[in-house]
């Protein structure tokens, strides 16, 4: 009987120690947030061509010929081919119900890429000219977009260490090593922030601005575990 007691004993020892060796150290889980500002360095244009009618062919040759004088003002203008692209071609099929009969609309979309913001006037200019009757929008970015991410994610992670420090304080403990990390990244546009460059005045225009880039935000949050000792 003596030898039993023993036995569930040593038993209900080891089970408690396994028990407690299985159990995941205590850890605090922590995010942390980094933000890059930058003024932006390039702008796409996005266009449009487009014509109604009910000829599909004729439209096509319109829009054909709009779309041709455009690459070759582009060309002219040095935009490298590279930062011209076709984004869609659509042609849609319209019925009237008052005349009873079909029309159809051609549209093709060009993005065009300036690397150099003091060609945005006159490429603008020169992209009316050619017969476009459709812009669709200006979008901003930095050429330096890859370094930027990276100063991002290294202030989330310096963000998410200090806020990790100032919980563990509190509780007169210490951070440990990291165990996980892992990232969630967005890039808003640019943000409502007017200045004045004489980059964006036309002279044609009297030095008027037409467009203020403002500022680009790179955001990047981490969720992070660190060992709490």
């Amino acid at each position: 009987m003596k030898m039993m007691k023993t036995l569930l004993i040593l038993a209900i020892t080891t089970s408690t120690m396994m028990a407690q060796s299985t159990l995941p150290p205590p850890t605090i889980d922590v995010t942390g947030e980094g933000i890059v500002n930058v003024i932006p360095d390039e702008v796409t244009i996005n266009i449009r061509v487009e014509n109604t009618g009910e000829n599909t062919k004729t439209l096509k040759q319109q829009n054909d010929a709009t779309v041709n004088e455009v690459l070759k003002f582009l060309k002219k203008t040095g935009i490298d081919d590279k930062d011209v692209r076709t984004e869609y071609m659509n042609l849609s099929k319209n019925y009237d119900y008052n005349s009873k009969t079909y029309t159809f609309a051609a549209n093709q979309s060009l993005s065009v890429k300036l690397r150099d913001m003091n060609k945005y006037e006159p490429v603008m200019k020169g992209l009316l000219d050619t017969g476009i009757n459709r812009i669709d929008g200006v979008t901003f970015s930095s050429s330096n977009i890859e370094a930027l991410e990276s100063q991002a994610r290294k202030k989330a992670v310096e963000n998410a260490k200090m806020k990790a420090e100032e919980y563990a304080s509190v509780l007169n403990q210490t951070v440990g090593k990291a165990v996980l990390i892992s990232e969630f990244r967005n890039n808003s546009g640019p943000q409502p922030m007017m200045y004045k460059s004489a980059m964006m005045a036309d002279s044609s225009s009297g030095g008027e601005q037409t467009i203020s880039p403002g500022e680009m935000e790179i955001k990047t949050t981490v969720n992070v575990s660190f060992l709490l000792n």
